[in-house]
């Protein structure tokens, strides 16, 4: 009788053991680290406001992830709309979101999903711009004849003679937007988030983040937009609308998490794996220490990773060859802080839709400003106005992209707070004084690094680890990819075939996230 044990309660692991339940195995066991499922999709409460790490919009180009998802929770009916047909007439050109569901659940029902308006621009020089760039009109305006001229010459130029080798991320990226626009707007941020020169960082990033997505794309989408063309992007990255949780992503992982629980699914919270035995090539057991420091072992037939690869390979006994153990050990990760401001209005601008607390109507605002650390902003009331405790106030993350040795990994939480304000007022979006609360979220290991000595020797430690018949690594960490959450629910729906099928096929599992079919957005 199979008995699978899943390390991580995240999309990947929930996944994982609702796959495996629903085929029939009753014996399944997760342990999660920390207090809460979810992982990086975890939705924190802070006073009833709501943070969404890192945000996450609910569209795929997966029909089972976007089926999968609409079977835990059901999309609710806009008030607005009088009936199911009116809604559905609406969001018509949106097949992907809606399906073949019928609407029946209200807004006003707690466990839905909301159809919510895309926006994404970046803050660059005062303006916002769409992001990704749409080349109309109101960026033309926006950017200047003389810049545009530059831009787009500089394209046309690299599009003539490109670089015949794409091995790195600037390699990548100058050939699908050409120098000047890879100078502008990717280069400074991009290196922001990773710490490391665009050069230093593998063009499999980009690859598996950007994909297809050019300016070529980005015209056509402009075009067929603008001849009102029942237009369905090709590139998610353009998409206009996207499922969302009423009170944030967590929610779908914490109602999917209670749903397989009550059938008989074991998860131990706060359960840290800090060994994982094996003999020749098979995991035997693991150890895991629980919140009062008791070391538990827990024998199994199936095992399905998601931790870090890095903490795998130091949990691993006995130890793997001193290769092995080498690329594992000295993998790199970037690590991200969130700091919630909440505030009681804006500075006015033209761009806000609300005359009394000057609410601008984006998700994510990248922020290309000099000078400032801040990466990127959400403004949570636009995800959905349920994160909000008290919809007159507008409740914003700072993003900080950092690495846990650094100075601003190592500041305490009244410095990020004073320094999220500072940079908010020097950038012009709101003042300091006008900050009602505060509160920071850190989380280690929240990126894999597609750089450094190790990253470069990574195929033969994932050939060895998939050597280990029963042991399945998935998810974002558990195969150091930059996965998405529907990429880790597919890597999981993959993992839990091979076990249910007793075939042994790890290669589906690694094939997520590297053909078009599976891309899900650019951020």
């Amino acid at each position: 009788m199979k008995k699978i044990i899943i390390i991580g309660a995240g999309p990947a692991g929930l996944t994982a053991a609702k796959e495996l339940q629903d085929a029939g195995i009753q014996d399944i066991t997760i342990l999660e680290a920390s207090t809460q499922v979810g992982g990086i999709s975890r939705t924190v409460n802070y006073k009833g406001n709501r943070i969404d790490i890192g945000g996450h919009r609910f569209f795929s180009k997966s029909d089972w992830v976007m089926n999968w998802w609409r079977d835990q929770l059901p999309i609710a009916r806009n008030p607005a709309f009088k009936s199911n047909e009116a809604f559905r007439l609406h969001y018509q050109g949106a097949h992907r979101l809606l399906g073949s569901q019928v609407i029946t659940a209200s807004e006003s029902e707690s466990d839905v999903l909301l159809i919510r308006n895309r926006l994404s621009r970046i803050f660059f020089g005062g303006k916002y711009l769409n992001y990704p760039l749409q080349p109309n009109l109101k960026t033309a305006q926006q950017l200047g004849l003389k810049r545009c001229v530059h831009f787009g010459s500089s394209y046309i130029k690299q599009r003539l003679i490109p670089r015949t080798q794409e091995n790195t991320l600037e390699d990548f990226l100058i050939n699908r937007f050409g120098q000047a626009l890879y100078h502008q707007f990717f280069k400074e941020y991009t290196e922001k988030v990773w710490g490391v020169p665009c050069s230093q960082i593998s063009a499999e990033w980009g690859a598996q983040r950007i994909k297809s997505l050019s300016i070529s794309k980005m015209i056509k989408h402009a075009l067929r937009k603008g001849m009102r063309q029942d237009v369905q992007a090709e590139q998610t990255s353009l998409i206009e609308n996207f499922l969302y949780p009423k009170y944030g992503p967590g929610q779908m992982w914490e109602t999917v998490a209670n749903r397989i629980s009550s059938q008989g699914v074991t998860l131990i919270k706060e359960a840290t794996v800090t060994k994982i035995h094996r003999s020749s090539n098979r995991i035997n057991s693991i150890e895991y220490r629980t919140k009062d420091q008791h070391n538990i072992p827990l024998h199994g037939s199936e095992f399905i990773s998601t931790m870090p690869i890095k903490d795998l390979t130091l949990a691993l006994n006995p130890a793997l060859p001193e290769e092995f153990h080498q690329i594992g050990s000295q993998l790199l990760y970037r690590d991200f802080i969130t700091v919630g401001l909440l505030y009681k209005k804006l500075i006015p601008s033209t761009e806000s839709i609300n005359p009394h607390n000057h609410l601008i109507p984006d998700n994510w605002i990248y922020i290309q400003e000099p000078g400032v650390k801040v990466g990127r902003i959400q403004i949570f009331n636009n995800w959905s106005p349920y994160m909000v405790n008290n919809p007159d106030h507008i409740w914003i993350g700072l993003e900080f992209f950092t690495k846990d040795d650094d100075e601003l990994w190592s500041m305490n939480d009244r410095e990020l707070i004073d320094l999220a304000i500072f940079e908010m007022e020097k950038i012009g979006i709101a003042h300091a004084k006008e900050v009602l609360d505060a509160t920071v979220i850190k989380m280690p290991k929240a990126y894999p690094g597609y750089f450094g000595s190790a990253y470069e020797k990574f195929d033969k430690l994932q050939a060895y680890l998939d050597g280990i018949s029963n042991l399945y690594l998935i998810g974002r960490n558990g195969m150091h990819r930059y996965n998405n959450q529907d990429h880790s629910m597919l890597s999981a729906k993959e993992a839990a075939n091979s076990i249910i099928q007793n075939s042994g096929d790890k290669s589906k599992i690694w094939n997520v996230n590297i053909g078009d079919d599976y891309h899900e957005e650019t951020k």
